[in-house]
């Protein structure tokens, strides 16, 4: 027990040193810039931060290791997945708010503005399908048996990595099917069709706020 719980702690470890990262920025972060500026800037280092972690143990992690991963974070890999979801739903509000700012900036503040709200859209964007890729890869590996295989690769891998995992996730977010990959359980197709529909709805939110700003600068 004390060692399954010391290595859920060490786990979750790079998740909170980011977390605390952005909250670090964001109080350190002069009053001036105002609150909704500053939230961005400390999510974005957040999430900017938790991408760099995540992919960089995502290439450095065989098949055994994400054995071991996924039975280590069992008991809250949803709940990082929902934070994850949450965290991106807040970026695209905070941005929302701050668009009609952008009329009444000018030179630098508003290059300023608009680097950051790119830098926003593009790291909830990756964000979420790479939370995808970790929670398929972890499930697959959880339910797997001799005669039940959650995620079906064209070549019939026996153990695939996270490029696998990441190649279906990714494929979902940028054109909602599950291209070449079949899905074997019950389970992961309703994993799929959740991250297919909050895709659909992030990508037109995403469109849209591209035309809010692309109007802005026009104006």
């Amino acid at each position: 027990m004390p060692t399954t719980l010391t290595s859920t702690l060490y786990s979750r470890l790079r998740l909170l040193l980011s977390i605390s990262a952005g909250l670090v920025c964001y109080f350190l972060l002069s009053d001036r810039l105002g609150q909704m500026q500053r939230l961005l800037i400390g999510w974005n280092v957040w999430a900017w931060l938790y991408l760099c972690i995540l992919w960089i143990r995502m290439l450095r992690t065989d098949a055994a290791g994400i054995r071991r991963i996924a039975q280590q974070q069992d008991q809250s890999a949803a709940l990082v997945l929902g934070m994850v979801i949450v965290a991106c739903v807040v970026s695209m509000v905070a941005i929302l708010s701050e668009l009609p700012a952008l009329k009444s900036l000018t030179g630098t503040p508003r290059l300023m503005h608009l680097l950051l709200t790119a830098l926003t859209l593009i790291a909830s964007w990756a964000m979420l399908p790479t939370a995808f890729a970790m929670h398929y890869a972890h499930q697959h590996y959880l339910y797997r048996s001799s005669d039940l295989t959650p995620l079906i690769f064209p070549e019939k891998k026996a153990n695939p990595g996270y490029w696998d995992f990441l190649y279906f996730s990714f494929t979902i977010a940028v054109a909602s099917q599950t291209a070449d990959v079949a899905t074997g359980t019950t389970a992961m197709r309703r994993l799929a069709l959740l991250q297919s529909v909050i895709s659909f709805i992030f990508n037109l939110a995403i469109l849209g706020l591209s035309v809010n700003v692309g109007a802005g600068l026009l104006n």
